[in-house]
């Protein structure tokens, strides 16, 4: 239940986190910016350092 607990926490923050790029980007797929946001805070990455992280993996979508 912890693992469940600690996912949701993390889902959340990357929602707040994502709210930003979502407003100031054209139509994309949320979940490849919630995915990299993701992979980034779980390697250790402070909570910019994994916005900047995503949207730098955005940008390579493009």
């Amino acid at each position: 239940m912890d693992d469940i607990a600690a996912l949701a926490e993390l889902l959340h923050e990357t929602a707040e986190h994502h709210d930003p790029y979502e407003k100031a980007s054209p139509p994309h797929h949320w979940w490849d910016w919630y995915a990299a946001y993701m992979v980034a805070r779980q390697a250790g990455a402070s909570s910019e350092d994994a916005s900047e992280r995503a949207g730098e993996y955005m940008a390579t979508l493009v």
